[in-house]
């Protein structure tokens, strides 16, 4: 790690979210709730001497102490680990990036010498009020796949909550695992296709709220790993599709005149086709098959570039 600058602790998540807290060089910097630390978090999910950072040698290491709750490095839980730039550190509801400051670069908000903040108790480094408890940030700061590896790992119980544009995602997690998911409260569309699409949104905002007593008929008992092992696969399959895939926001209209002979078309084909002439919208199309979305929008692209229909804004 001997680059020109320095190394800082970058807040993507939690009450000091765009805050920074540089690192310097043969130091450490004790994490905790305690008053007389380094970096004091003061939110209960965090332990009165929870974790240590170290800067030795040019290597960067992260210790936890025993915390009840843990501390996780992208999304594995950790009893020591070295660091490297990238990394993702969760303490808390705390989700904190290691990133490379040259020294010409200004930093965000210094958290180091926010002694004294509002609420928090009066310290030589960061210092905080009380969290809620919530967990949020931007999705380009933090992938989603990160985030669910991370909560998985961590057991988190609660409402992941996804804001891209108009539309607002939500996953329900219960013990790190996967209850239910919805897209604009639409409880018609099947749940595995709303987390499947959901792992491709690469912008916007989210947050882990609080559980609520919501209940859904067929609900989800799956793990995050083995969903996004298939939701990853789907993706990938979408893409080499190529530039014929087409968009959630657009339409489709069956050719006219319609040349190509409907006695080509298989079965599957058709069915597809007369989802097309029904419901036009590309997310209607993909919410009323009975397929799922990587089949229908297969037929879809076949159908394109056949010239049965054509795609319109």
């Amino acid at each position: 790690m001997n680059r020109t600058g320095g190394y800082v602790l970058k807040f993507i998540s939690g009450k000091y979210q765009g805050g920074e807290f540089p690192l310097e060089m043969d130091s450490e910097v004790v994490i905790g709730r305690s008053s007389d630390l380094d970096m004091v978090l003061v939110e209960d999910m965090v332990s009165r001497r929870h974790a240590q950072i170290t800067t030795h040698s040019n290597q960067i290491q992260i210790e936890d102490f025993g915390s009840t709750n843990g501390t996780f490095v992208n999304g594995e839980k950790i009893t020591k680990s070295r660091l490297k730039e990238g990394d993702r550190i969760l303490v808390g509801t705390n989700i904190i990036k290691l990133v490379h400051r040259d020294a010409s670069e200004p930093l965000g908000q210094d958290l180091s010498s926010n002694a004294g903040a509002p609420g928090g108790v009066t310290s030589t480094r960061t210092t905080g009020a009380t969290l809620t408890g919530s967990i949020s940030g931007l999705i380009e700061e933090v992938p989603l796949p990160d985030l669910l590896q991370l909560f998985s790992t961590s057991k988190k119980t609660g409402v992941f909550v996804i804001h891209q544009d108009q539309n607002i995602g939500k996953i329900f997690l219960k013990e790190g695992k996967v209850k239910y998911c919805l897209v604009n409260d639409n409880a018609d569309v099947d749940p595995y296709k709303v987390f499947y699409r959901l792992l491709g949104w690469d912008y916007g905002t989210f947050s882990l709220e609080h559980p609520t007593e919501e209940t859904f008929e067929n609900e989800m008992d799956d793990s995050v790993e083995a969903l996004m092992m298939e939701g990853m696969r789907i993706l990938d399959e979408l893409r080499a599709l190529g530039d014929d895939v087409p968009k959630m926001h657009q339409s489709l209209i069956i050719s006219h005149p319609l040349v190509a002979p409907l006695r080509s078309l298989s079965p599957e084909l058709m069915d597809s086709l007369q989802l097309v002439y029904n419901y036009k919208s590309v997310s209607n199309i993909l919410n009323k098959s009975l397929s799922g979305d990587l089949e229908t929008m297969q037929d879809l692209v076949n159908l394109i570039r056949s010239d049965y229909v054509s795609v319109v804004d």
